[in-house]
């Protein structure tokens, strides 16, 4: 923290909100080193190699099995509307559209929504409390940290599937989202003057986006090097004057 004598700088430190910057910036480092070691060679071959329509239908597939974690957000915020479409997606997407492979509901006019505990946490005007750069996961925050890990242990599908199925489909999310967003973290990468600073301030825009349903302000999505939540968001409906980011 800045001198209190320096009031400029103490009000920038307040409003970056990153008190743990040390300790960030070592995990930031750890998932960028994971990242070009394992998870970059992965994507790249599966951005290559797999066709379009293939890596459209695991994704599907992937968001397909999220369902009721979205679903269950939405009823505890209330958003019955957007829980009615979650569910008919679901119904829909599982039968017609075969076990999700295919976005049927999507196809008629149903678009796809994310929501997650982080989110319900912040219509209760839950505050998200400091930057936190987690292992692996990416950019977070203490609210968004305790949210990933209700949806993980309020997911169905963690206690009537296996260990190795849980982290297969977590793999298989990661490479999806990296692959996906390719060029993107690329560029920030290579034109950012702090890249951990960029990814910081475009994972807060795009959170702030989601957190009121809204269509994202920021020019592109924030890199994610885990991918594990809020990957393809397509936000609908309206703003929420009550969530807060």
């Amino acid at each position: 923290m800045p001198p209190k004598g320096d009031p400029d700088a103490l009000a920038a430190y307040k409003e970056v909100n990153d008190p743990w910057e040390d300790f960030n910036r070592g995990v930031f480092e750890v998932n960028l080193a994971i990242d070009k070691a394992v998870l970059k060679p992965v994507a790249y071959a599966y951005k290559e190699v797999v066709p379009k329509p293939i890596k459209n239908n695991i994704m599907n597939f992937l968001d397909n099995l999220r369902t009721p974690i979205i679903l269950a957000n939405d009823l505890m915020q209330l958003e019955f509307e957007r829980a009615g479409d979650t569910l008919v997606r679901f119904l829909m997407n599982s039968s017609f559209g075969v076990l999700g492979i295919n976005d049927f509901a999507g196809e008629v006019g149903i678009p796809r929504h994310d929501e997650d505990f982080g989110q319900t946490l912040a219509v209760s005007g839950v505050d998200p409390g400091p930057y936190l750069m987690l292992p692996l996961f990416g950019p977070s925050n203490p609210r968004d940290g305790i949210g990933l890990l209700v949806d993980i242990l309020m997911d169905p599908l963690t206690y009537l599937t296996g260990t190795t199925f849980g982290l297969s489909r977590s793999a298989a999310r990661a490479v999806d989202t990296r692959a996906r967003r390719w060029d993107t973290i690329n560029d920030l990468e290579r034109t950012s003057l702090d890249f951990y600073a960029a990814v910081r301030s475009l994972h807060r825009q795009r959170r702030a986006d989601e957190i009121r349903n809204g269509i994202p302000s920021a020019a592109q999505p924030a890199p994610m090097i885990s991918g594990t939540s809020g990957d393809n968001p397509a936000p609908t409906g309206e703003n929420k004057a009550s969530k807060t980011e």
